[in-house]
């Protein structure tokens, strides 16, 4: 397996220079750092632990290998959000997003459309899975209508989700800090010690690191550094 810190040295290598370049004018340097750092860890988990995510977001506990967005004449607005995964019966297209897009809509049945034309026999399963609470309407949509075109994706807002969800899975112990709880403490402190009964170091060390990365959604980086300390 990986090491998750070793994945993102690029990336956080590259901060200076995509901030003064402004890849995307929309967002800020910081807005660009932190989304690129949380888009990253999404996808080394869902790539690292596919059953995991499997068994939560098409109901079946199976291995999904990736598949390269180039293999459908795919070129994505956000390669750095987009996940494809597939096993010989269906297709994973799955979504990680900090801030709502309005564009989202039509981007799910954009993909539906070009998965379809290359595999036409798959089962498709598509999910935006938003990652930081928000009131926006546009993390409510589940459906792009034009003309006559309607297509309907699922969309998973974690803070509905009840922690006891994530906490069964290695690989979605991370997202249980973003769950439904008052106490985002308390849920990571219990993160903390799943993860110190699993048998690998390296395992534990990249499910550590993921948690702390992704608290920083709702918690401040000392709150976590804390926590962090008192658990090792």
């Amino acid at each position: 397996m990986p090491i998750l810190l070793n994945l993102l040295q690029p990336v956080l290598e590259s901060v200076g220079d995509r901030c003064r370049l402004r890849i995307d004018d929309r967002l800020s340097p910081l807005d660009w750092y932190n989304r690129t750092i949380f888009d990253n860890v999404s996808k080394f988990l869902i790539e690292q632990y596919s059953p995991d995510f499997a068994s939560w977001l098409i109901g079946e506990s199976i291995v999904l290998s990736e598949l390269s967005p180039s293999e459908l004449s795919l070129e994505p607005i956000r390669a750095d959000a987009l996940v494809l995964l597939q096993s010989a019966e269906v297709i994973l297209h799955c979504e990680f997003q900090t801030d709502p897009d309005p564009m989202m809509p039509f981007r799910m049945a954009d993909y539906a459309l070009r998965v379809y034309r290359r595999f036409p026999h798959k089962r498709l399963v598509q999910v935006v899975i938003y990652l930081r609470r928000t009131d926006s309407e546009l993390v409510q949509q589940t459906t792009f209508v034009a003309n006559r075109l309607r297509h309907e994706f699922q969309v998973v807002r974690l803070w509905e989700q009840p922690p006891e969800i994530f906490l069964k899975r290695p690989g979605l112990l991370p997202y249980a800090v973003l769950s439904q709880t008052s106490d985002h403490s308390g849920v990571l402190r219990e993160v903390a010690q799943v993860i110190d009964t699993l048998p690998s170091r390296q395992q534990q060390s990249n499910l550590t690191a993921a948690s702390g990365i992704l608290a920083g959604l709702v918690l401040s980086k000392q709150v976590v550094r804390r926590l962090g300390s008192a658990s090792n």
